[in-house]
């Protein structure tokens, strides 16, 4: 790992780097262990967005799309075995850091298709398959926290799987996730399997709130809502983080925690800054405190590594600053409630988009090999 640069210096803050972007180019050039060794990156996440830009770029699939259509593969059976494929040579990249770690990071994340989103037997299901097919103690399933999603949650943690909990905007939906989680511990531990060995982290969107929320303030226009922007999203991950330290400070946690089982870390998502005024590096910095994991795209990576300010620990202490925020939101009629349930929704919709944009660029992919034609 890279020593007296901006990215050693939030690590040693306690914040875990993880690229959120994944390709077979990246995996076969070479990148992806030049970021662990040169960004002090130590996990990955993936999501139908970033397998859909991939898969529409480059060559470097090329060879087993040709392999797939001569075997007759369904557009779906292709997309699950391209994407699994590279989940599984990463997972091979990060495992020293998984064993270095104890399992906490050496992380690769690969999600459920996203219109499963409102069907929890279905994820269950997809999950197990995932799993099974990946077979790398390292990877994480990604399970979105809708309602549905929780039960999901539960019973994937309750078969010994580790999970990543994706598309939490609010701090009511965090709180159950982490229930969740502790429900499928004890679902596991009644099982007999291993809790040391089942890790998740609570995905906590950053970015989108402040989008959505700042939309809504320049509409209001008025000094007093002006002076708002930009404060939300930090704000309610601070707080997301103050609910984790409370929870696993529970009774019900402690138990499990002394029987092997790990907290659930928060991970700081959507952190890539949309506004261009802001600092580029605003999601990274103000939310640096120990036990989370930060992923980043490699834009906010490298911004990060090349002048990212970091202070320390930026979120302790921050919690009545951050509830004044909320309150001022509420006093300007802008109901969170609303806010977050739209982007859980939006969230939702943009990954079914993009899962579709993967299926046409795997079947355009397909037909071209099986007709011979040079993609």
């Amino acid at each position: 790992m890279t020593e007296n640069t901006p990215t050693a210096a939030l690590s040693a803050v306690g914040v875990s780097i993880w690229l959120d972007d994944l390709s077979r180019e990246r995996i076969n050039s070479g990148g992806l262990e030049r970021l662990i060794a040169e960004r002090n990156v130590v996990g990955v996440t993936t999501n139908p967005t970033i397998f859909a830009s991939a898969l529409a770029k480059g060559e470097a699939y090329d060879a087993q799309v040709a392999e797939l259509a001569a075997q007759g593969k369904t557009v779906t059976e292709a997309v699950f075995e391209i994407t699994t494929d590279d989940v599984a040579n990463a997972s091979d990249i990060f495992r020293s850091v998984y064993d270095s770690t104890g399992g906490a990071d050496g992380r690769v994340s690969i999600e459920v298709e996203p219109g499963l989103a409102h069907d929890a037997a279905g994820t269950i299901n997809q999950a197990q398959q995932l799993w099974a097919k990946v077979n790398r103690p390292n990877v994480m399933i990604k399970i979105p926290a809708t309602l549905e999603g929780l039960e999901a949650i539960t019973e994937t943690i309750g078969a010994g799987i580790s999970v990543n909990v994706t598309l939490i905007f609010s701090l009511e939906r965090h709180r159950a996730v982490i229930n969740a989680y502790l429900a499928g511990l004890e679902k596991a531990k009644a099982a007999g399997h291993d809790l040391a060995t089942i890790h998740s982290v609570a995905s906590f969107f950053v970015s989108r709130v402040d989008t959505e929320i700042d939309k809504r303030l320049e509409a209001i226009g008025t000094p007093e809502a002006l002076a708002l922007k930009s404060k939300a999203g930090i704000a309610n991950a601070r707080l997301a983080y103050q609910v984790f330290e409370q929870a696993f400070d529970s009774e019900r946690a402690k138990g499990l925690i002394a029987a092997g089982a790990n907290r659930q870390r928060p991970l700081w998502a959507s952190t890539g800054v949309k506004d261009p005024t802001l600092p580029d590096t605003l999601y990274v910095t103000e939310l640096a405190v120990s036990d989370v994991v930060n992923t980043m795209p490699e834009k906010t990576l490298e911004a990060t590594f090349d002048h990212g300010v970091i202070e320390g620990d930026k979120v302790t202490g921050s919690y009545e600053e951050a509830n004044a925020v909320l309150d001022a939101l509420a006093e300007q009629g802008i109901s969170y409630d609303e806010v977050t349930t739209l982007l859980e929704k939006e969230g939702v919709e943009k990954f079914i988009v993009s899962w579709n944009e993967l299926l046409d660029t795997v079947t355009a992919a397909l037909e071209s090999a099986q007709s011979g034609v040079a993609k």
